[in-house]
């Protein structure tokens, strides 16, 4: 059986909950952890890191992307989300069945 993340979160000062599941609930815990330095791909591994922040701005969370450019073997360029909205967990972030 297969553990989910499930966390309750609200936007403050006046936002009812939102229930949070799975990835979308690690990428949220990880942008509240990392504050105004916002989170990376490349910093914070995970495959859809676009689509958890677009599905988390569908709960109304205000999420900034910013472009980064990046050198290495593969320059190019990376996005870094950074959460703009103040959020209030009001889970503990038990993984649940």
């Amino acid at each position: 059986m297969t553990k989910r993340l499930i966390i309750a979160a609200r936007i403050l000062p006046d936002g009812n909950p939102i229930k949070v599941v799975g990835r979308d609930a690690w990428a949220l815990q990880n942008l509240v952890r990392a504050g105004a330095q916002g989170c990376t791909p490349i910093d914070h591994p995970g495959p859809r890191w676009s689509h958890y922040v677009f599905k988390l701005r569908r709960f109304g969370f205000t999420i900034q992307t910013l472009d980064e450019a990046h050198g290495g073997p593969f320059p190019g360029s990376h996005a870094r989300y950074v959460l703009r909205s103040k959020v209030e967990i009001l889970g503990d972030g038990k993984e649940a069945a």
